[in-house]
C-alpha cells in the first residue's frame, strides 16, 4: 500500500529536502539498511541550486543550501540537469519508487560523467557502499506533492 502524500514542497529547495528528511527519519524501513555516514552534495546546476545533506547513522542529520564549491567539498555529489531531476522525481511519484531506468545506479551508469561525482575516488565509493540507503531516501519522494520551480 502506497503511503499518503504528507506535504507539498517545491524542488529544488531546502523545504523539499527537509520534508524528505522528516519522512526518512520517521521511516523504520530506512533504518534496516544499516548505518549510513556520508556528506552528500546535491547539484541542480540549471536551477543554480546546491545543497549538502549529512547522513549520520540511521538518519539524515542536516540539510542546507550552499554554493557549488561547498556541494563539491563533500564525500561525493549527485549532479544532473534540472530536467533529469524532474524526470526522476516524477517517475518515483508515478511508481512509488524508481523504475529500473531511474534508479541511482542506472542513472550513474548511463551518464558518461557519472551521476555521483567526487574529487576523491575513495570518498566517491560511499555512493556505492550506501547506495540502498540513498535509493530509499529518494524513493521516499513519492510521499511529497512536488512542484517544480
Amino acid at each position: 500500500m502506497a503511503q499518503e502524500v504528507k506535504t507539498k514542497a517545491t524542488f529544488p529547495s531546502v523545504e523539499w529536502f527537509n520534508a524528505l528528511t522528516e519522512i526518512i527519519n520517521a521511516d523504520e524501513a530506512y533504518k534496516r539498511h544499516g548505518t549510513c555516514d556520508a556528506s552528500v552534495g546535491i547539484k541542480v546546476p540549471g536551477a543554480g541550486k546546491y545543497f549538502v545533506i549529512t547522513f549520520e547513522a540511521f538518519e539524515v542529520e542536516d540539510v542546507k543550501e550552499t554554493d557549488e564549491a561547498a556541494a563539491e567539498n563533500t564525500d561525493f555529489w549527485i549532479e544532473q540537469s534540472y530536467e533529469k531531476w524532474q524526470e526522476m522525481i516524477k517517475n518515483i511519484a508515478d511508481n512509488g519508487q524508481a523504475d529500473l531506468h531511474h534508479t541511482l545506479n542506472t542513472l550513474d551508469i548511463e551518464d558518461p560523467n557519472g551521476l555521483a561525482r567526487s574529487n576523491d575516488g575513495y570518498r566517491r565509493d560511499l555512493f556505492y557502499r550506501f547506495n540502498q540507503s540513498f535509493q530509499h531516501f529518494f524513493d521516499a519522494t513519492h510521499q511529497i506533492d512536488t512542484n517544480f520551480a
